[in-house]
C-alpha cells in the first residue's frame, strides 16, 4: 500500500493495525486473483500440449486435474501468507494428511500407478485381445483404477491395473501375423509322406493362409498309438480361428478320403487258461 494512501488513513483515524490487515487482505486478493488467471493460463498451455501428445486420453484428465489440484494448493498457501498467517504448520498439516491418506489408499495409489505405466507404455490398446491373470479376451476400456475385458463367452472382466503391471500379459493382437500350430495323429501302418501331401494340398486351397513365412509339415513324435504330424502354417491376426478351424476340419475329410487312418486308443487282453482248474 502506497505511503500517501496509509498516511491518508492515519489522518482518517483508523489504526494501524486496521491499516496492516486492509493491506493483507489487499495483497491477499490481488494474489488469489492473478494465481486464478496464471493457472487457468497453464492448464490450457497444458490441456494443448497433452492433445498434440501420444498419452491416452485418461491419462490426459488425471495429468491435468493433478496440475490443477497442485496449483491450487500453492495458490492457497500463497494467499494465506500474505493475509500474515503462517503457513508453516499449515504445510506440516498438510504433509501429515497427505501421508495418511497414501496409507490408506496404497492399494489405489499401486492401481493408479499401474494406470499410468499401462497408459505410457501401452502394452496393450482397446479392441485388443490379451491374456492376462488367467483371464483371456477384448479389451473394452482402460482407466486409471481398473482395465475392462470381455471374454469370448461374453463375460465382462474387470481387472486391477497393479494386477496387470505385475503379471504375465500376452497381446494377440499387436502383430499383423500369427502363425496357427496343428497336430495330427495317423496310423503307425499310414503313409507318413502321402499324409504330409494331403496337408499342404489342404494348405495350398485356403488364400487366408500366408506363402510366405512357408508351411511347415512333419513327424512331430512317435506316441504309443500313433505316429504325430505337425502342421505350422501363417496368417493374418484376424484370420486366425478361420483359418485354425479350416485346417481342422479339412485335414479330416481329406485323410478320410485318402485312407489315411487316425488312430484311437486301442488295448490287447490276453486270457490265461489256468491248468489247474481243467
Amino acid at each position: 500500500m502506497s505511503a500517501d494512501i496509509v498516511k491518508l488513513l492515519k489522518d482518517a483515524g483508523i489504526e494501524r493495525s486496521t491499516i496492516t490487515l486492509l493491506s493483507n487482505i489487499g495483497s491477499a486478493v490481488l494474489t488469489l486473483l492473478v494465481g486464478w488467471i496464471a493457472i487457468r493460463i497453464v492448464l490450457r498451455i497444458e490441456k494443448k500440449a497433452l492433445e498434440k501428445s501420444r498419452l491416452d486420453e485418461a491419462l490426459h484428465l488425471f495429468i491435468i486435474k493433478g496440475t490443477k489440484a497442485i496449483l491450487w494448493i500453492v495458490l492457497a498457501i500463497a494467499t494465506v501468507s500474505n493475509l500474515g498467517i503462517k503457513t508453516t504448520p499449515l504445510v506440516t498439516i498438510l504433509g501429515a494428511g497427505g501421508a495418511a491418506i497414501a496409507l490408506a489408499l496404497k492399494d489405489s495409489l499401486g492401481n493408479i500407478a499401474g494406470g499410468i505405466i499401462i497408459l505410457i507404455n501401452k502394452p496393450f490398446s482397446r479392441g485388443d485381445t490379451i491374456e492376462v491373470a488367467g483371464t483371456t479376451g477384448l479389451v473394452d476400456s482402460i482407466d486409471l483404477l481398473t482395465t475392462q475385458l470381455h471374454t469370448f463367452d461374453n463375460k465382462v472382466v474387470t481387472i486391477p491395473n497393479g494386477t496387470i503391471t505385475m503379471s504375465v500379459l500376452t497381446n494377440y493382437s499387436r502383430e499383423e501375423t500369427r502363425r496357427v500350430d496343428c497336430v495330427f495323429n495317423i496310423s503307425y501302418e499310414s503313409d507318413i509322406l502321402k499324409a504330409k501331401e494331403i496337408l499342404l494340398n489342404v494348405v495350398s486351397c485356403n488364400s487366408d493362409i500366408l506363402a510366405e513365412p512357408a508351411p511347415i509339415a512333419g513327424v512331430a513324435s512317435h506316441g504309443d498309438n500313433a505316429i504325430a504330424l505337425d502342421l505350422k502354417v501363417w496368417c493374418s491376426t484376424e484370420s486366425f480361428f478361420d483359418v485354425k478351424y479350416y485346417l481342422e476340419e479339412n485335414v479330416k475329410l481329406a485323410f478320410d478320403e485318402a485312407g489315411i487312418g487316425i488312430p484311437y486308443p486301442q488295448m490287447d487282453i490276453h486270457l490265461r487258461r489256468n491248468p489247474s482248474k481243467s
